[in-house]
């Protein structure tokens, strides 16, 4: 009898720019999961263990970070558009290019990213744009590279 695949193995087995739709990933534990550049949609990552994972060039559209341990992970050209990071933990997450954006939902203020309580300490936080996001710039700014 065969073993079914962990979570992290079920996302590292995805091709590159596949599809996750709706998957409830909630306190499960995906650290130092990798993946290829993702496209997540309305999935739940709420209070999940994404401690060194590395989800570059993935794509989140209104997903569910809150609460999530994201300590030490490679978030590099991530998007994420109308997603909920209040209380996650990015400190020390390399966030390089990321886009913190919105939906438009038809209704204002919209589908914002709302990082109202995210740890941001010695995260490095080059190039990263926040246009339509809630809760920027961090009250404990990264590293001092922000731009």
């Amino acid at each position: 009898m065969t073993t079914p695949p962990t979570a992290r193995q079920r996302l590292a087995a995805l091709h590159m720019y596949a599809a996750v739709n709706g998957e409830d990933f909630t306190g499960q534990d995906l650290a130092s999961a990798r993946t290829s550049r993702l496209r997540f949609s309305r999935c739940s990552f709420t209070g999940a263990d994404l401690r060194h994972a590395t989800l570059d060039g993935c794509w989140f559209t209104f997903c569910d970070f809150s609460g999530a341990d994201l300590r030490g992970a490679s978030l590099r050209a991530v998007g994420l558009a109308g997603c909920d990071l209040r209380g996650a933990d990015l400190r020390d997450t390399d966030l390089t290019d990321v886009e913190f954006g919105s939906v438009n939902t038809g209704v204002p203020p919209f589908g914002q990213t709302d990082m109202t309580g995210a740890r941001f300490e010695g995260a490095f936080l080059r190039n990263v744009r926040a246009e339509g996001a809630i809760g920027w710039p961090p009250r404990h700014g990264g590293n001092g590279r922000s731009s």
